[in-house]
């Protein structure tokens, strides 16, 4: 992981990783915790079939995703699902239909820097099949894939490999 040299607070390159959840700075006792973000991914279902989105750029550029994101400043997870479905997807979401399945830690890594997570689980079951115009800079493509075709490996993020594992047991 990239380390952060320069103290925020008194500016001296002092700054020391622990090498698990914080810098601090001995000169001047300025702490900064590296503090888990909350995201949340949703598996939008439409019988025994699954959106997924294929990433357009790092982390995992490629591989198969679940749409979502992180979690914003005073939003709720539901609210981010709400949130990150329709600006990567155009769908709109009645809250009600969210069913919280589960949360699992991941890291994701973005510019050198890992950015430790717990991954909020949803389901959100659609009446039909849709296709959406996407917004290319992150997507690429999305893809309805029948669950009993899916390839754990695909998937871009250890967590989502985890997730659908157990997920899968269960259909």
């Amino acid at each position: 992981m990239k380390t952060l040299k320069y103290c925020p607070n008194c500016g001296k390159e002092s700054l020391k990783w622990d090498g698990e959840k914080k810098w601090s700075c001995p000169d001047c006792n300025f702490t900064l915790y590296n503090n888990v973000a909350g995201a949340v991914a949703v598996v939008i279902r439409h019988q025994d079939e699954v959106y997924l989105t294929r990433r357009n750029r790092d982390p995992k550029k490629g591989k198969l995703d679940l749409a979502g994101g992180f979690v914003d400043p005073g939003e709720s997870a539901e609210e981010a699902c709400k949130r990150e479905l329709f600006e990567e997807l155009q769908l709109a979401v009645d809250l009600s239909g969210l069913k919280y399945l589960a949360s699992l830690p991941n890291v994701y890594q973005y510019k050198e820097m890992d950015y430790h997570t717990i991954d909020l689980f949803y389901e959100y079951n659609v009446p039909e099949k849709f296709e959406v115009n996407l917004e290319l800079s992150e997507i690429s493509e999305a893809v309805w894939i029948p669950l009993q075709t899916l390839q754990v490996d695909d998937l871009a993020f250890d967590s989502q490999k985890t997730f659908f594992k157990e997920y899968l047991k269960k259909i």
